[in-house]
């Protein structure tokens, strides 16, 4: 029998083992419950602690700072930026200012270690027991939170204690590494204001248009209320919102000692004056934004070859534009276009350009976004049919491609320095094409002074005749622009001065300007893109930039000086260092003799030829030069002068070149001239800019000389003047080296039996 029976063990060793088994088996619970808990308490903490910032971050903290584009009066054109930020030095502030801030947003501030527990506990108490939700934040840990963007990757009460244990201990950091004055400067040039205003000195040029040292205390609490929330309490979409947050800044004040109640009762009754949407829109908007996108672009490839951002270094570019005459070249481009506009307006009829309009809707509908996201062929032509039968939507083609564009580019003629710039009509559109940099069209007779500066340096002079008589050379027949001649002998002044086609056509098919040479003078001169060299080219015929045009008359006015167009004077690092100044690169293109001749022909242009409008009409009476264009078909327009100091090109046309004028308004002296008399007359009259005359050469070579009438006129075969004239002279210019020998009337009776019977057209080989 078992029961009963006596053994040698205990009865209770059994359960004592179960109860060892048990004990162990409690025990490796409860550490591995620890070791789960501090597993959990490591990784929370490396969770925290890869989201803080580097020690290299802390000791460096950068701030995205925009770069600002400065003229050369000291104007701001514009800022490139992520975002847009000015820095200011906290000195600069007055001590109601700091006041303001400390009083609303961290009184304990300069006590504090970066975390005002005791602050933090009152909020928790109120948040829980009383459901008031209110900030505990210093500034220092706001700083923490903005300057260093810490990470929270989730969401909810997890991702809150996440990101408020990151900024206690990047605070504390913070307050290890500066000095109380260096966190608050940090702070007031880092936090968002709205409006698109990083910091106080962004908000306050904003806001007041001001320097933030020039703000009043009722200013500076606007933008103190604005810390809480730039887009809650911003004074323009929510006024009464912002005028409490405001009048509660000043309330602090007073609850701390700061201000007193009569001033604070004052104060709160001002409303807030901003700037008018109107004046800020001017001030957020470029004056010049083609020129400003032509620096960009610029900027882009110094910053990529010498290691800076353009969006965040705060670079200081100071450029060669002049705020003044930008503001009068945009001017005179509106007055001008808007006239220009109604009259194209009233020529022109789609109705008899049905095909041109087909295309160009065509065109537009297959550039549309919607369109072209569209893989489904069957989608595609519903869109298609719906855009082409939609009257808003052809009207609005319509519409688009008969507004008239222009380019004006104004240059300093003795260095190069762009002035003013208008790259389009649209000046809205920074990033639009820009009619003075970024197109090439034919410049008609606007290049003729090429053709002739070509000439008189091989050795012609104003004096020297030419036929203007038909002539066929190859399959070419040029034509003047009346379509009539006078088959008589023109000199080269007149034909200048009267934009004689044909005089400027025999200057190249004779090889007074060969072709080679054309194109050689025009790359000196300032002319980079390749030219067509055919014939043609001495009506205009190749393309060529607004830019580089008035660059080439700058080359003559310059007395032969050709000086590389730029924009950019210097570039300066955010703390004012220099980083690299520019200078122009210049050279001789031309001689000076030449140059003076060329300025001297030029002359008569504006004094009485095509350019006399400039004279008359727009009353400009200083010393100019000038010369227009006309394209055969009218679709390009340009006049292109200077004075003494200044260089200035104008084109007008459209940026599809099948849209032409009218015969009547697509002359230059019409369609172009206008806005360069326009801005000139008040440059002139409105900066006073100096009016002295073109000098004449030092080296004393070009001298006044008397011409035999009839060697000119009559033999074409110009001599100085003998007793053999019978019909008097006429006194010109002349380079000393060209001079020719006095008439000899026995020696022109050959050339006289020729021109006695001239063809009706000359065939030229």
């Amino acid at each position: 029998m078992i029961f009963g029976k006596k053994t040698n063990k205990p009865v209770s060793t059994i359960p004592d083992k179960l109860k060892e088994k048990r004990r162990k088996t409690r025990k490796k619970i409860i550490w591995t419950i620890i070791g789960i808990f501090f597993f959990l308490i490591v990784a929370f903490f490396w969770h925290v602690i890869s989201g803080l910032p580097s020690l290299e971050d802390l000791e460096n903290p950068k701030q995205s700072l925009a770069s600002t584009v400065y003229s050369a009066d000291g104007v701001v054109l514009d800022r490139f930026f992520i975002q847009r930020r000015i820095e200011i030095n906290l000195n600069d502030l007055p001590d109601y200012c700091i006041k303001a801030l400390l009083d609303t947003e961290d009184r304990k501030f300069y006590d504090h270690w970066g975390v005002d527990l005791e602050r933090f506990v009152k909020a928790m108490f109120k948040t829980v027991f009383l459901f008031k939700t209110e900030g505990a934040s210093t500034i220092t840990q706001q700083l923490a939170r903005g300057l260093y963007q810490l990470k929270e990757e989730d969401d909810g009460f997890f991702g809150t204690v996440v990101r408020k244990v990151r900024e206690w201990i990047t605070a504390v950091q913070i307050e290890r590494n500066y000095t109380k004055d260096e966190i608050l400067e940090m702070y007031l040039n880092q936090a968002y204001l709205g409006q698109g205003a990083y910091g106080v000195g962004m908000a306050a040029k904003m806001y007041f248009n001001k320097d933030v040292k020039d703000l009043s205390l009722s200013e500076f609490a606007l933008l103190v209320a604005l810390q809480k929330s730039g887009v809650y309490y911003d004074p323009y979409r929510n006024p009464n919102t912002a005028l409490q947050r405001r009048n509660l800044v000043l309330h602090n004040m007073v609850v701390v000692g700061d201000l007193g109640q009569e001033t604070y009762d004052r104060l709160k009754e001002e409303p807030i004056k901003l700037l008018p949407p109107d004046v800020k829109k001017e001030i957020t908007n470029s004056i010049a934004p083609h020129f400003v996108e032509y620096i960009r672009q610029q900027m882009e490839k110094w910053c990529k070859v010498k290691g800076y951002n353009l969006y965040e270094d705060g670079l200081n570019i100071y450029t060669t534009l002049d705020s003044r005459m930008q503001k009068i070249a945009n001017e005179s481009v509106d007055k001008h276009l808007e006239n220009a506009q109604k009259t194209f307006d009233k020529s022109w009829s789609w109705d008899k350009n049905k095909d041109l309009l087909t295309k160009l809707v065509d065109k537009a509908i297959k550039e549309r976004s919607e369109y072209t996201r569209t893989e489904n062929e069957d989608n595609k032509k519903k869109i298609y049919n719906y855009l082409k039968g939609n009257i808003a939507f052809v009207d609005s083609v319509q519409k688009a491609n008969q507004k008239v564009e222009v380019g004006f580019v104004v240059l300093d003629i003795e260095t190069g320095e762009i002035k003013a710039m208008v790259g389009g009509q649209n000046r809205k559109m920074k990033h639009g094409l820009n009619h003075v940099t970024q197109i090439i069209r034919q410049p008609g007779s606007a290049f003729k002074p090429i053709i002739y500066t070509v000439a008189i340096d091989r050795g012609l002079y104003p004096a020297f005749p030419l036929l203007d008589q038909r002539f066929i050379f190859g399959n070419w027949e040029p034509r003047n622009a009346n379509w009539k001649v006078s088959g008589e002998f023109m000199t080269l002044r007149s034909a200048l001065k009267h934009s004689v086609n044909i005089i400027a056509a025999r200057l190249v098919v004779e090889d007074y300007a060969p072709l080679v040479e054309v194109g050689n003078y025009a790359n000196r001169m300032g002319i980079k893109t390749p030219l067509n060299l055919t014939p043609a080219i001495s009506l205009g015929a190749s393309e060529v930039s607004p830019l580089e045009l008035t660059s080439a008359y700058a080359t003559i006015g310059n007395r032969g000086i050709y000086n590389e167009p730029y924009g950019i004077v210097k570039i300066e690092d955010a703390n004012g260092i220099l980083l690299e100044y520019f200078t122009p690169k210049s050279y001789e293109a031309i001689s000076e003799e030449t140059a003076y001749i060329m300025v001297d022909m030029m002359k008569d242009v504006i004094n009485g030829g095509t350019g006399s409008r400039i004279r008359g009409e727009f009353g400009f009476k200083y010393p100019a030069v000038g010369k227009t264009g006309t394209t055969s078909d009218f679709a390009d327009a340009w006049f292109v002068g200077f004075t003494p100091k200044l260089a200035a090109g104008v084109w007008v046309g459209f940026d599809d070149r099948r849209i032409k004028f009218t015969s009547s308004f697509g002359y230059g002296g019409t369609a172009a001239l206008p806005v360069w008399g326009l801005f000139m007359k008040r440059v002139y009259d409105e900066i006073k800019l100096p009016t002295n005359d073109f000098k004449a050469p030092s080296s004393g070579n070009i001298i006044t000389v008397t011409f035999c009438k009839e060697s000119i006129y009559t033999y074409g075969d110009p001599k100085l003047i003998s007793d053999d004239c019978k019909e008097g002279g006429i006194s010109d210019i002349i380079n000393k080296n060209n001079i020719p020998d006095e008439y000899d009337a026995s020696r022109d009776k050959e050339i006289k039996s020729y021109y006695d019977v001239r063809p009706e057209a000359d065939s030229i080989p």
